[in-house]
C-alpha cells in the first residue's frame, strides 16, 4: 500500500491550482502594464502634437525635407492627401502662370520689333568687337535670343514665373547701359527701350499680382485644411485613447478584486504579528504605508495623532500591491 493519503494528494493539488492561478494573475498584470506603457507613449505623442501646433509653425514643403524628416512626415495625419492636393494646386498654378507668360510675350514682341532693338537680339560678339574687358564688367550677359529660347524650353529649364522674364529683359538693357558710355548710341537705345518696357510692364503688373495673391490664398487655405485634418485625427486618437485607459482601469480593478478574494482570513495571531510589524517600520516606510491606506480610504487620516486600522482591509490592500510589484 502507498503511504500517501488522499488528504495529502488533495492538498497538493489545491496548492498547484493556487500557484497556477497566481502565475496567471501575474501574467495578466505584466500584460496590463505593457499596455499602459504603450498608452503613455500615445499620450506623449498627442501632447507633443498640440504643443507644436500651438506655435503657429508653417507647413514645410516635402521637397525641402531631409530623408529623416520625410519619414516623419509620412506619419502625419492627412499628409498624403495634402501632398496630392498640393501637387494638383501647383499644377493648376503653373498652367495659369504659363498663360500669363504667353500674354507677356506680346510685350516682348513689341520691344523686340522696335527699331532700336537690333543690338540686343543676339549675344554680344565680344571677340568680333574686340571687347576684351566685357566679362570683367558684365557678370551675366543677356540678350533676347537667350530669353526666347528659355521661354520656349520644354525640358523643365524654362522660366517658371513671369517676373523672371521681366528681370532678364531689364538685364539686357542694364548691361548695355553699364558697359557703354552714356553718350553712345547703344546707351541711348538701351535707355529708350528700358523706359518703354517699364511702362508696358506697369500696365501688365496687376495680372501678375492678382495671380500671386491667388497662390498665397490657396496655400494658406491648404495649410489650414491640413491643420484641421491633423486636429481631427488627433482628437479621434485622444477619444480612442481615453476609452483604452478606461478599459485598462476597469481591468486593473478586476485584478484587484481577484487578488482580494484570494486573501485568506487572518487569525488573531496573524493580526497581532502584522500590528507588531507595522510598529517596527522606520518612520519613512510607515509614512508610505499609511499614505497607501489613505489613498484607498477617503475617511482615513494618515496625519492624525492616533489612528485606527482595519487589519483585514489593510492586508487585502497590501496583498494587491504585492501582486503588482
Amino acid at each position: 500500500m502507498s503511504g500517501i493519503r488522499d488528504d495529502d494528494v488533495a492538498e497538493k493539488m489545491e496548492r498547484n491550482n493556487v500557484d497556477n492561478d497566481d502565475d496567471d494573475i501575474g501574467h495578466q498584470v505584466d500584460d496590463l502594464f505593457a499596455k499602459v506603457e504603450k498608452l503613455e507613449q500615445k499620450v506623449n505623442e498627442i501632447e507633443e502634437f498640440y504643443l507644436t501646433s500651438s506655435k503657429k509653425q508653417s507647413v514645410v514643403s516635402p521637397k525641402s525635407l531631409s530623408a529623416k524628416d520625410k519619414e516623419k512626415v509620412r506619419h502625419i495625419p492627412g499628409i498624403k492627401k495634402h501632398q496630392q492636393e498640393t501637387a494638383r494646386r501647383e499644377a493648376a498654378a503653373a498652367k495659369r502662370m504659363q498663360d500669363i507668360m504667353r500674354q507677356f510675350g506680346s510685350i516682348l514682341r513689341q520691344i523686340t520689333q522696335h527699331k532700336f532693338a537690333w543690338p540686343f537680339m543676339q549675344p554680344v560678339d565680344v571677340e568680333g568687337y574686340g571687347l576684351r574687358d566685357y566679362y570683367e564688367v558684365i557678370d551675366r550677359p543677356m540678350d533676347f535670343s537667350t530669353i526666347k529660347n528659355q521661354m520656349e524650353a520644354k525640358d523643365g529649364t524654362g522660366y517658371k514665373h513671369v517676373r523672371d522674364i521681366c528681370s532678364d529683359v531689364r538685364l539686357v538693357f542694364q548691361n548695355a547701359m553699364q558697359y557703354n558710355d552714356d553718350k553712345s548710341n547703344v546707351y541711348m537705345m538701351a535707355k529708350t527701350l528700358l523706359e518703354k518696357f517699364e511702362e508696358k510692364w506697369l500696365q501688365f503688373l496687376p495680372r501678375v499680382t492678382e495671380e500671386e495673391k491667388k497662390r498665397d490664398e490657396e496655400e494658406a487655405e491648404a495649410q489650414l485644411n491640413l491643420q484641421r485634418s491633423q486636429e481631427a485625427a488627433r482628437a479621434k486618437k485622444a477619444r480612442d485613447l481615453s476609452n483604452e485607459l478606461y478599459e485598462a482601469d476597469m481591468r486593473l480593478e478586476e485584478l484587484r478584486e481577484t487578488v482580494v478574494k484570494k486573501c485568506r482570513k487572518l487569525s488573531i495571531e496573524d493580526k497581532r504579528n502584522l500590528g507588531i510589524a507595522l510598529t517596527q517600520l522606520c518612520p519613512e516606510d510607515l509614512s508610505k504605508a499609511l499614505d497607501i491606506v489613505a489613498r484607498h480610504n477617503p475617511t482615513f487620516h494618515s496625519t492624525a495623532v492616533e489612528i485606527d486600522l482595519d487589519i483585514d482591509a489593510l492586508v487585502r490592500l497590501f496583498s494587491f500591491f504585492y501582486w503588482l510589484a
